[in-house]
């Protein structure tokens, strides 16, 4: 079974940094996209960043582009979103998925198999 678990979220000023984690277990595959999406109160899910296994083909939103890098997800499958120049406006609860079908990364959260529980990150002004 596969299970994704996010860590690091938390209460940070503007201007400051956060680095996610997200540890898959249970995957079977060797090659697959880890992808990062955020969701703030009254909005949709949107599309962060993402990357192909080893950190290789990563696609950012423009909103994120130069402010956060996404790593991995390396052998350990373990992925890393580090968000730097944090703003209010990123104030969501962060989510990293993974998806298994496809060998390009994707900005669309119904392509993606498996999701984490989600961690909060609040950008004070």
């Amino acid at each position: 079974q596969v299970q994704l678990v996010e860590s690091g979220g938390g209460l940070v000023q503007a201007g400051g940094s956060l680095r996610l984690s997200c540890a898959a277990s249970g995957l079977s595959f060797s090659w697959y996209t880890m992808g990062w999406f955020r969701q703030a109160p009254g909005k949709e899910r949107e599309f962060v960043a993402g990357a192909l296994s080893r950190g290789t083909n990563t696609l950012y939103a423009d909103s994120v582009k130069g402010r956060f890098t996404i790593s991995g997800p390396n052998a350990e499958n373990t992925g890393f979103l580090q968000m730097n120049s944090l703003k209010p406006e990123d104030t969501a609860v962060y989510y990293c998925a993974v998806d298994v079908r496809r060998l390009g990364v994707s900005r669309r959260d119904n392509e993606y198999d498996y999701w984490g529980q989600g961690t909060q990150v609040t950008v004070s002004s």
